[in-house]
């Protein structure tokens, strides 16, 4: 029963308290600093914590981290086919976010031609708009 293990427990942590175990250990005596769990379901917060003191970072964040640096990549480059290349890569990445991510679509990463063919959009309405005056 807990009941039992729960006075194991604090038995041991007096014995210990009593041989000095605790003092002069690293942070003692300062705050606990909490990472910001927010955006965590309450039922991955425990084996996320595991993951990150055992150094495992979630497929999310890896892919993320990879994104980002795709990203500068991408924007220190000229105009050239490998610039295509890059940008297929980046929204292949991004498209494997968007489908490890179990959200509504509105909250998915939009991939990266998107915005692009937008402007391109907006560019040819203003063109004809400007033209028909």
């Amino acid at each position: 029963m807990i009941l039992g293990f729960e006075k194991i427990v604090e038995e041991r942590i007096r014995k210990a308290q009593k041989k000095g175990d605790f003092e002069n250990l690293v942070g003692s005596g300062k705050p606990l600093k909490f990472n910001a769990d927010l955006f965590i379901p309450e039922e991955l917060r425990l084996a996320y914590k595991i993951l990150k003191n055992a150094d495992c970072v979630p497929p999310e964040i890896e892919l993320k981290k990879e994104i980002k640096q795709t990203e500068d990549l991408l924007a220190s480059m000229q105009e050239t086919s490998e610039k295509y290349r890059i940008l297929k890569k980046l929204n292949f990445l991004i498209m494997k976010l968007n489908t490890i991510q179990d959200t509504s679509i509105m909250y998915e990463m939009p991939q990266h031609y998107m915005e692009k063919l937008v402007g391109h959009i907006e560019k040819s309405k203003t063109k004809m708009s400007v033209s028909k005056i």
